[in-house]
């Protein structure tokens, strides 16, 4: 039987940390779908089509795209708080200057702008939570992740309550300051006093950016996390967009379609939230892993089918649920991977991020050239697809056996 090592205290101080960045999660999901719930309003004041209608909800993930890989490499080598930092000064820039875009591109400059930090945080949350909760990083991992749901669900219900679309932007723009402003002043890269291992830092000063990437692209483990994380992402992202026209087209008006949809948020939400925990107390993690995705999926495929009303309700929510518990423990993974550990876990996120961002966007396009507009098919293709993410969980170390021995 193998040994486990004491689990090392952990500072006080991570609650802080992890207050500051799941806040600047919720904050940019609240701005991001801000577009989507004042659509009403920003598609004529704009004069815009729904084609680019939908390229402006999308602008803040495409520049991450972009700019995952070197913001992880770049956090490596000179700390995630730095990098951040920067990106957050271009977001809180691109925040208010939606207050003077009145076109598509101004609008779409600003937006990509606004997207900066979001790329750059998320690239190094795995970074930043595997040094301060070490064995806990799951756990900070789901509350990042519930985080994004929150946001989602207020940015819904308060957006279309604001007096006008700039007052709207005026109240998002203000918060994101007020949480820059907490970021550069409590946010530290590590505990106080603690140091990476000898091991890890010894060649800090002589490695390169792309050294570090090269690094985490070494790792087959973290391509196969990267790659499983895409294929849920993209299968979540498709189901996500696509059901408030599938309602509409089974009768239901698009107020209840878009209600049904945050309701189902709430699953997510909590998935992400207890999932990891709930997960972290199993003697296996991956048995648990591999039944809640088939759950998700077999939910997922089986939605057009289901009766409209409290059963399709029910339906959603438990989806959610199951869909979202195993990715914060995805993403923690590759900290744990002896060719990657902290010096590398901020290249590896960038991967991780570039990654999967690329397949949320193929994946639905391609369901969508494969179905069309038969939601029957469409809502079973996506959950076949979010099954298969059960064979990558099957191919990785178990996650609970990880971090308990690692």
């Amino acid at each position: 039987m193998m040994d486990e090592r004491p689990m090392p205290k952990l500072s006080n101080y991570r609650w802080v940390i992890l207050t500051i960045v799941a806040l600047l999660d919720l904050t940019s999901n609240y701005i991001q779908f801000q577009i989507s719930a004042l659509a009403i309003q920003i598609m004529p004041m704009l004069h815009i089509s729904t084609a680019q209608f939908q390229s402006l909800v999308m602008a803040p993930m495409l520049i991450a795209v972009f700019l995952s890989i070197p913001a992880g490499t770049l956090a490596d080598k000179f700390g995630a708080k730095k990098i951040v930092s920067i990106g957050l000064i271009i977001s809180v820039i691109g925040a208010f200057g939606r207050l003077i875009a009145h076109n598509f591109i101004t609008m779409m400059l600003m937006l990509l702008l606004f997207g900066v930090y979001m790329a750059l945080l998320n690239a190094n949350t795995l970074k930043i939570f595997g040094m301060w909760f070490k064995q806990d990083t799951n756990i900070a991992m789901g509350i990042f992740f519930a985080s994004a749901s929150v946001g989602i669900i207020l940015s819904r219900i308060t957006s279309p309550r604001f007096p006008s679309v700039q007052s709207a932007y005026m109240f998002s723009s203000i918060l994101l300051l007020v949480l820059a402003i907490c970021w550069l002043f409590f946010m530290k890269d590590m505990p106080t006093g603690k140091k990476l291992p000898p091991e890890a830092v010894k060649q800090d000063h002589t490695e390169s950016s792309m050294e570090f990437f090269k690094a985490a692209a070494r790792s087959k483990k973290t391509w196969i996390v990267a790659i499983s994380v895409g294929v849920g992402m993209g299968a979540s992202e498709a189901f996500s967009s696509i059901m408030p026209p599938a309602f509409a087209a089974r009768g239901l008006s698009s107020v209840q379609g878009n209600t049904i949809a945050a309701i189902a948020t709430i699953g997510s939400l909590c998935g992400s939230l207890f999932g990891p925990a709930i997960i972290g107390k199993a003697r296996k993690a991956k048995p648990l892993m591999i039944l809640v995705t088939l759950l998700a999926g077999m939910l997922i495929a089986t939605t057009w089918f289901i009766p409209l009303g409290l059963p399709l309700i029910i339906s959603l929510v438990l989806g959610g649920l199951f869909g979202a518990m195993t990715g914060p423990l995805m993403q923690a993974m590759p900290i744990t991977f002896p060719e990657i550990g902290p010096k590398y876990a901020g290249s590896a996120g960038g991967l991780i991020g570039t990654v999967s961002l690329l397949f949320s966007y193929c994946i639905p396009v391609i369901i969508s050239l494969v179905a069309g507009r038969n939601y029957m098919l469409t809502f079973i293709i996506q959950g076949i697809v979010l099954m298969l993410t059960a064979i990558f969980i099957a191919i990785l170390p178990d996650a609970n056996d990880a971090r308990r021995h690692k």
